[in-house]
């Protein structure tokens, strides 16, 4: 049998695999080699178990003849995939009328008693699918007990219970084997990532009593906390007891080790103790992980039943993985490997605790990542006000414009009705650390009124304390408790490792000396996208932007303007300061200026006021400036043509920047990007009129200085014709939220409404503006960067849209041969690790 590939003895040579007999068999046969007290273990393959589904089974009695005549056996699942789950264990199998007699000479009645009450219970639920309802009449405990146990199954099933060890394993394995196959197991698992047709092993275990006269008991122990993933030996310990019951909860369970609050097992068996201690540090040594140990003491006699991973937070995983590699049993490069990028979300925002209540009264679209609680407000300006009483607050929205910045600011979370993952909202929320939900349509919003309402008829109003989980997109009524971010030594650790191993630059969009600072503290490697208009919306700077907006000619704006340049040369220096010499792209002015202004009444009656105009002559202003269409219309680069003195302010503080920062540390060389090209005549005219600032300010301040001009591509005409566009840049960037609106025709801000019945018809495979389309979208980046680099050999290439922090999007950009992506703030480290892995994995093929 040892050498059956099917049926299989467990043993050090024994032809296991996980991909064969399941991670519970292979675990089983490791144990074995390192000489570990591991009973006696027959494994059955995946081709056995689905054989038995069918009906064909393996030959039962010479698997019996690898135990002893009178053991009882145990089953568990093995699939390849511990988190895939499987169907219950079943234990005391062999358990009849004579080895009851038998046990109740040596363990006494009450404990022979409750085994075979508890075997009977679980045969029948189990493997008979009885309703365990049919117990329910049984009361007390003992042989009268049992022996009702045994009438009522014999009176559903009509037939009397098994009382061969040879027919009890059959209905085991057969029941067991029968789940697996069902379709509600296999969706579950499917749930969990498993393939369709992925196997299932079973291991046939000889029972190693946690029941006796002496020392005896069950229970696991490990070496870390599940949670932070220090060294931390912890675990439970129940004396008479067999298979998981010390983790059931019951009181009488001892703690692992000496602990004020009650007995342990290390008092009371130091010796045991001690062993066990020693068997999961070598196993932790030569299984390269860190384990948990399912452990039986039989009449003072240690047993290793099993050993799975430990189950731990994204925070224990990254610890576990880097002091695995300090202590060198993996390689760095084996730790980097073994942390999901996204699971760094947990490490770097506040998270609602997984062992917390949650009463869910939305849900949304995960738009921003993080968990915040406070009292709901529904306008930007109660959130500056509950901020500047110290309150936490929730704003809500229908959904956020420009000018809502400031609330956002001011808030702990947002939550809005319409948008999708990179809405203004999103956007916003992730570039500073905002928790956000998107697209809430499972609550009715009526803000005129201060309440939400829920699906179930609850009325948030406005006061009310609830909590956004930006992470899971729901919304969770009161709050639950949290856990803190931590970026601790293992984190930063991790982090130098991914930046020693990646091969393509990381930076971060940043807006504000804020955003720039935070970017800085996650190490990126510059600054990819500074998107200027955001520093407009300050309190001081709005009603000097609306008074540009307003003056007639060229020279009253370019008047107005100057008012605000030393406010835009102050953000830039303090950007070029902050990076101290890395890279900082800054984007020219992008949005049509009706988002500058107000759209309500009171709003539009106090800006008249302000200006000192008549309200009429406002309203009209405003009216004259709609757009049927705004975000295909008089934005970015067409503005700076129309409306040239913006574009030479915003050259000129910059520049002026430059110079000022350059006295303090090493030379500046700022990036300046043009927005929304789509030919090249208009980057020869914007280059014009900057070529002609630079050389103003360099004359004025008698100093020479060095910058770069770009292109954000984001039009697919500029994709297609970028091979002429590159020969007046150094640069393109493709702003790939803009590019993947315009290629599909879809609103990224709308799409929300129906997005995820697209992706559930498999019209799309993700939602395109959460995964970077490789085959549509991706096709014109391609197009694009070759032309460009055909054109200009030494053109630098970037994506600077919220694809940048996306996984499998830096995957396309790495290996399209992009110089770096750019992404928000919070991201940059997933970002890091996900380069990391990519870079790993093209080494090893």
């Amino acid at each position: 049998m040892q050498n059956n590939p099917n049926t299989t003895l467990v043993t050090p040579t024994a032809p296991i695999t996980a991909k064969t007999h399941g991670g519970r068999a292979k675990c089983l046969q490791r144990l074995a080699r390192l000489d570990l007290p591991v009973p006696t273990t027959v494994a059955l393959s995946f081709d056995a178990v689905l054989d038995i589904a069918k009906g064909h089974f393996p030959d039962i009695d010479a698997i019996l003849t690898q135990f002893p005549p009178e053991a009882l056996l145990c089953v568990r699942p093995s699939s390849e995939d511990p988190d895939w789950g499987g169907p219950s264990a079943v234990l005391n199998i062999g358990m009849n009328d004579q080895r009851f007699e038998t046990l109740c000479g040596t363990l006494g009645v009450d404990a022979a008693t409750a085994l075979f009450s508890r075997f009977v219970q679980s045969y029948a639920i189990h493997v008979d699918r009885l309703d365990p309802d049919m117990f329910d009449d049984i009361e007390g405990e003992g042989t009268d007990a049992l022996h009702r146990a045994l009438e009522a199954y014999e009176s559903e099933t009509e037939t009397p219970f098994p009382t061969t060890r040879a027919a009890q394993l059959t209905g085991v394995l057969k029941s067991m084997a029968r789940a697996w196959e069902g379709t509600s197991a296999r969706l579950l698992r499917q749930a969990k990532g498993a393939p369709a047709d992925a196997g299932l092993g079973l291991v046939i275990q000889q029972m190693a009593f946690g029941m006796g006269h002496g020392e005896s008991g069950s229970g696991v122990l490990q070496l870390v906390s599940s949670k932070t993933g220090k060294p931390q030996i912890t675990g439970r310990y129940l004396r008479q007891s067999q298979g998981r019951d010390a983790l059931s909860g019951d009181a009488a369970s001892l703690y692992i080790t000496r602990d004020p609050r009650g007995p342990s097992l290390e008092e009371h068996v130091p010796d045991a103790f001690a062993q066990l201690v020693a068997h999961a540090r070598q196993m932790r040594q030569k299984l390269r992980e860190e384990m948990q140990v399912e452990f039986t003491i039989e009449n003072g006699q240690l047993h290793i039943l099993d050993g799975v991973r430990v189950a731990r937070s994204s925070r224990a995983t990254v610890r576990i993985a880097v002091e695995l590699a300090r202590d060198g049993i993996i390689p760095t490069q084996e730790a980097l490997m073994r942390v999901e990028p996204r699971a760094l979300n947990e490490l770097l925002h506040r998270q609602v605790d997984r062992h917390a209540k949650r009463d869910v009264i939305g849900s949304g679209i995960a738009a921003s990542p993080g968990a915040a609680t406070g009292r709901v407000v529904f306008t930007a300006t109660d959130a500056q006000a509950s901020a500047a009483r110290r309150e936490d607050c929730i704003l809500v929205r229908r959904e956020t414009a420009p000018e809502d910045i400031r609330g956002m600011h001011a808030a702990s979370a947002v939550i809005t009705e319409r948008g999708g993952v990179t809405s203004h909202a999103a956007v916003i929320g992730r570039g500073i650390g905002l928790p956000c939900v998107v697209g809430v349509s499972d609550m009715r919003f009526e803000p005129s009124k201060g309440k939400l309402i829920a699906n179930d008829g609850r009325v948030i109003s406005a006061g009310d304390v609830i909590t956004v989980d930006g992470t899971n997109g729901t919304i969770l009524l009161g709050a639950p408790e949290m856990q803190e971010a931590a970026l601790d030594d293992a984190f930063n650790a991790l982090m130098e490792w991914a930046d020693a191993e990646r091969d393509i630059g990381i930076r971060a969009n940043a807006d504000t000396p804020a955003d720039a600072q935070t970017a800085r503290n996650f190490d990126a490697q510059g600054i990819g996208l500074c998107r200027t208009e955001h520093m407009f919306f300050e309190p001081g700077r709005l009603t000097v932007m609306r008074e540009m907006i307003f003056a007639e000619t060229s020279d009253d704006r370019r008047a107005v303007l100057e008012r605000l340049l030393p406010m835009q040369r102050d953000d830039f220096t303090q950007l070029f300061r902050i990076m101290q010499g890395k890279p900082v792209c800054i984007r020219l002015f992008d949005p049509p200026l009706h988002e500058f202004l107000p759209t309500d009444r009171n709003g539009q009656r106090e800006l008249a006021d302000a200006l000192d105009l008549p309200l009429s002559d406002v309203t009209r202003r405003i009216e004259e400036m709609a757009e049927y269409n705004p975000m295909l219309g008089m934005r970015g680069v067409r503005m700076g043509i129309t409306v040239p003195e913006i574009y030479d302010m915003q050259a000129r503080a910059i520049f002026e920047a430059t110079v000022e920062a350059s006295r303090e540390s090493d030379p500046v060389v700022p990036e300046i990007m043009i927005p929304l090209v789509s030919a090249k005549r208009e980057v020869e005219l914007v280059r014009s009129r900057i070529d002609g600032v630079a050389a103003a300010v360099a004359t004025e301040q008698h100093v020479k200085f060095d910058y770069r001009l770009g292109v954000m591509v984001e039009t697919p005409r500029a994709a297609l014709r970028a091979g002429e566009i590159a020969q007046h840049c150094s640069f393109l960037s493709f702003g790939t939220n803009d590019l993947t609106q315009m290629t599909y025709g879809l609103s990224r801000d709308d799409a929300g409404r129906f997005m995820s019945d697209y992706v559930r018809q498999e019209v799309f495979a993700e939602d395109p503006f959460h995964s970077l389309d490789v085959e549509g979208v991706g096709e014109l980046l391609q197009l694009g960067s070759a032309r460009g680099r055909a054109a200009q050999p030494d053109l630098t290439l970037s994506i600077c849209g919220e694809h940048g922090g996306n996984p499998e999007s830096i995957a396309f950009c790495r290996q399209a041969g992009f110089d770096y992506v750019s992404c928000s703030p919070f991201r940059v480290p997933v970002a890091r690790l996900a380069a990391a892995q990519l870079a790993i994995s093209h080494k090893i093929g």
